[in-house]
């Protein structure tokens, strides 16, 4: 009997400690329920933003975050998570983060540009913001972030060419004042007023081509090539502008030297692709020694996009030097400011056949080596190519290149016209494979 009681007994303790503890688990279970999560917060900041809010903020362009009153992000784009000023749940850039501190505790907004350092790069580029920061509610704070980088270098651009046009214009009408001023002085003087005329008149020459170029490159950066497009043969291209640049090839004796493949066709303006061409072997012609040869050569490439025509003008001339070809797409730079004043040259030109070449949807590159001479290549999409082609624009390809690299077989070719002992203008004409420039 005792130890019946006695098992009895423990049974009894047993059985009150298991109701107590899962009393405990209850009360512990319903308090874990009632504990809010990060994940209902969330919910719950969600649910404080203003009705029509959360739709407004997705379809805007400007980068967008909503900070709650702990600093926490609520919502961000993703082109604010693209620009890293978001990381890891928190705002990223410290300025921000005091300008929205500062909105919540006075409710007033504010507005800032700052410079924000490119994510991925190593070479100190600079990303140009402007950041405003409103209340928005009682808890939250909104920041909206635009990207002013490419307005800001748009806005540089502008203003250098705006310089630049400046101080060639300055220049000859500079001149020309001082010019005339001469002239009258020297009234009694017939030999000298002869000797400044002709100075006038060279002046107002560099005038004149300055102001037309200024108007071909305004014409080719605003026009679509491609609405009053023709097919262009290309040895009458080549033809043209071997005529443009005769008088001042034999001015130097220089022998100017054309070939290649024939009935090769172009799909585009025939002025502007005259203009391109013509600039180029206009340049090479002003930028060669006396006695040496220019050669032109097209040809047919194949490409993954259709084929391509090529037409290389090849120099024997100084070359040019590697800091010289980073740049000499740009407008108005000159590698040698003397000779182009000798040349009556605006530093346009190849700016233009730049432009020129990415409105037909093709690209513009150099070789060039020190002493040896230079090598410009066009490549522009044949007729087919460009007519076949389902949208207009440059297909994303047209642009300039420069470099040291290895020349192309047409570049080659025109090397060898170049080189070659018998030349000739006829761009029919057969010529047999040529030697390489060394």
């Amino acid at each position: 009997m005792d130890v019946n009681a006695a098992v009895a007994a423990a049974a009894a303790i047993a059985g009150l400690c298991t109701g107590v503890i899962a009393m405990l688990a209850f009360r512990w279970s319903e308090r874990d329920q009632a504990r809010p999560t990060r994940s209902s917060q969330r919910a719950d900041l969600h649910a404080a933003l203003p009705p029509g809010v959360d739709t407004v903020l997705s379809v805007l362009r400007s980068s967008a975050v909503v900070l709650d009153e702990s600093d926490s992000v609520v919502k961000a784009s993703s082109a604010a998570y693209a620009l890293g000023l978001v990381r890891g749940g928190k705002l990223a850039v410290e300025p921000m983060l005091h300008m929205a501190r500062d909105t919540r505790r006075d409710g007033e907004i504010r507005q800032v540009e700052l410079d924000l350092p490119r994510r991925g790069t190593g070479r100190g580029e600079a990303l140009a913001v402007s950041a405003r920061v409103a209340p928005l509610g009682s808890r939250l704070v909104l920041l909206l972030v635009e990207d002013l980088t490419e307005a800001r270098r748009i806005e540089a651009v502008r203003r250098d060419f705006v310089a630049n046009v400046s101080h060639e214009l300055k220049t000859p009408v500079g001149a020309l004042s001082l010019l005339s001023e001469a002239v009258m002085d020297a009234a009694d003087d017939p030999a000298a007023v002869t000797r400044f005329a002709g100075r006038m008149q060279i002046e107002a020459t560099r005038l004149t081509n300055l102001v037309q170029e200024l108007i071909d490159l305004s014409r080719v950066q605003n026009d679509d090539p491609l609405q009053d497009a023709e097919p262009v043969r290309v040895d009458e291209l080549v033809a043209e502008a071997i005529d443009r640049s005769r008088h001042a090839a034999s001015t130097k004796q220089i022998t100017m030297a054309a070939g290649g493949a024939a009935d090769l066709y172009l799909w585009g303006n025939r002025g502007q692709l005259a203009a391109a061409l013509g600039n180029l072997v206009e340049n090479a012609v002003n930028y060669s020694p006396a006695r040496t040869r220019v050669g032109i050569a097209a040809r047919r490439v194949a490409a993954s996009g259709g084929d391509l025509i090529e037409i290389a003008v090849t120099d024997q001339g100084i070359g040019i030097s590697e800091k010289d070809r980073e740049r000499i797409f740009e407008r108005f730079y000159r590698v040698d400011p003397a000779r182009s004043r000798a040349t009556g040259g605006t530093g346009l030109g190849l700016a233009i056949v730049k432009h020129v070449a990415a409105s037909h949807g093709g690209e513009v590159t150099v070789w060039s080596s020190e002493g040896q001479g230079s090598t410009f290549t066009l490549r522009l999409p044949e007729a087919g190519a460009v007519r076949d082609r389902p949208s207009g624009g440059t297909g994303g390809r047209g642009h300039s290149r420069t470099g040291d690299g290895h020349r192309t077989a047409g570049a080659a070719m025109a090397a060898g016209f170049a080189g070659a002992a018998t030349t000739t203008t006829d761009p029919n004409t057969e010529i047999p494979a040529p030697e390489v420039l060394p």
